[in-house]
């Protein structure tokens, strides 16, 4: 696995020159008394060892003068390198233990910097397919998962993760669930989701939640619990395969509608009011973005949440509106660009 914390790369370079250079002394040793003291291969190993570890035992048997100053220099060498071994493995081990509180700390002060984020409940199926979609978009999200085994396989993706139960309103908290615009409860349980969306709704009444939910039992008691949108991934599911047997040209053609990514994006939803200065409205006509951008507009939601599929030229583009504009990536990339939609 790449090593990309800095601080672990550090020591992990520190403990390999240690290693390195008491292998470099023992060695040094060995052959040293092998070849000035005339002493056998075991002999010259228990002689560096005790050695260089200064235990005080005596020698196999006497040294000459030249081993006696060989004797010296390696006892010198150890005592700087062995030292400096000791100190770099201790220190390893004791910032080993630490290390996940460092880094925890950084997170959650990163996590505290953000503001309008979205918090992703679960790191499962669903949570993953959530992160990535809002990766693939640079949105900003904080995941708050339990499975600490989860959190360690993902955490170097610079992705924010909070340890934890979500059905805690600590957890929630840590998350910064109350300057949070979105919260994706996506826990296998839907008496976990319920609870979740409860908690989340008492804290924050503005922010969106959108819950997943297994059984259609629970739909009703979700939207009632604060839920703004639930989700049924069976059911989408079900009704997606039966839609390919049913109408499979144009369910083939939507799936290949690219709403991911920098070159394959062909919808786009747009508000009103980066398009133009919404003081004097405008209709779809007149904001002409057929002519402008290629895009053509396609859906239009008022300023109540009412959706239009196809709207008339004539529809006003009144302040709190969208608009869904479909076009090839290229176009897509020029209606982004013209208008600076972030």
């Amino acid at each position: 696995m790449k090593v990309k914390n800095p601080l672990l790369k550090l020591f992990k370079s520190k403990i390999y020159t240690a290693l390195l250079l008491l292998i470099f002394v023992l060695s040094i040793g060995v052959i040293g008394f092998r070849l000035i003291a005339d002493y056998g291969w075991i002999d010259a190993i228990y002689m560096t060892v005790i050695t260089i570890t200064t235990v005080g035992f005596e020698e196999v048997k006497p040294l000459d003068a030249n081993a006696k100053i060989f004797t010296v220099f390696l006892i010198l060498s150890s005592v700087v390198i062995v030292g400096y071994a000791i100190s770099i493995i201790t220190e390893y081990i004791l910032s080993k233990n630490n290390l996940e509180d460092i880094k925890q700390r950084k997170m959650q002060k990163k996590i505290e910097g953000l503001s309008n984020h979205i918090i992703i409940c679960g790191f499962g199926r669903n949570g993953k397919q959530a992160a990535r979609k809002l990766l693939a978009y640079k949105k900003p999200f904080v995941i708050i998962e339990r499975n600490k085994e989860i959190i360690e396989k993902f955490s170097e993706e610079d992705v924010p993760f909070v340890c934890g139960n979500a059905n805690e309103d600590d957890t929630l908290f840590e998350a910064g669930v109350e300057r949070a615009s979105v919260l994706i409860s996506a826990l296998p349980s839907d008496a976990d989701n319920l609870f979740v969306v409860l908690s989340a709704r008492q804290i924050n009444g503005e922010m969106t939640i959108i819950s997943r939910a297994s059984q259609e039992t629970s739909y009703n008691k979700l939207k009632l619990a604060g839920a703004n949108n639930v989700i049924l991934p069976d059911r989408i599911g079900g009704d997606h395969m039966a839609s390919l047997v049913v109408i499979p040209d144009l369910i083939e053609f939507i799936d290949n509608l690219g709403i991911v990514g920098e070159r394959n994006i062909n919808v786009e939803e747009v508000k009103v009011e980066q398009l133009y200065d919404t003081k004097n409205i405008k209709t779809i006509r007149e904001l002409d973005l057929r002519k402008k951008t290629g895009c053509t507009v396609i859906g239009f939601k008022d300023e109540n949440g009412e959706y239009l599929v196809n709207p008339e030229a004539s529809t006003r583009l009144v302040p709190g509106s969208k608009i869904i504009v479909l076009g090839r990536p290229e176009q897509i990339h020029k209606l982004n660009t013209e208008y600076d939609i972030a």
